[in-house]
């Protein structure tokens, strides 16, 4: 079971239905069907904020994603207590961004914003792509969830 908790905090109309976003948060998780992921649609304003409060850098960014990180529970809790730990983290995408980066690289928005989510869920789950390395393998992998939700390759050059 995928529970995926959607704020929107976005002036958009142009937003991917609940169920679609979904989906691309389960086609990011194969080899695990119990996942819970929170998703914050904003604006560009709290983006940036976001942006230059958590990764010191100016401006309004596509996709944020905060990992969970779990606390250190006492030795006296019940060890089969799971609740927590399927939550993946959080995601802040800022509509304006994606909406215009689908435009300027000439994609569909709805496959924008499948990438969006896809790239973020990675990110939770540890994907990196700061060394060529992580970045190749991480690639790689958007590549064959977004192939396998119908949509071409986000990395394709047009």
């Amino acid at each position: 079971m995928i529970d995926l908790q959607l704020q929107f905090a976005s002036q958009s109309k142009k937003l991917p239905d609940s169920k679609r976003m979904e989906d691309w948060v389960r086609q990011s998780c194969p080899d695990n069907d119990q996942v819970s992921v929170g998703i914050r649609i904003v604006d560009e304003e709290e983006s940036a904020q976001l942006n230059e409060q958590y990764r010191h850098k100016q401006g309004a960014t596509n996709v944020l994603s905060f990992p969970f990180e779990s606390p250190h529970m006492p030795d006296d809790l019940d060890e089969d207590d799971d609740m927590l730990e399927d939550f993946l983290g959080d995601l802040v995408i800022c509509a304006p961004v994606v909406e215009m980066e689908a435009e300027q690289q000439a994609k569909p928005l709805e496959a924008h914003w499948a990438h969006m989510v896809v790239h973020g869920v990675l990110h939770l789950q540890g994907y990196d792509h700061v060394e060529m390395a992580q970045a190749e393998q991480m690639e790689d992998i958007e590549r064959h969830i977004m192939e396998g939700l119908g949509f071409p390759d986000p990395y394709q050059e047009e």
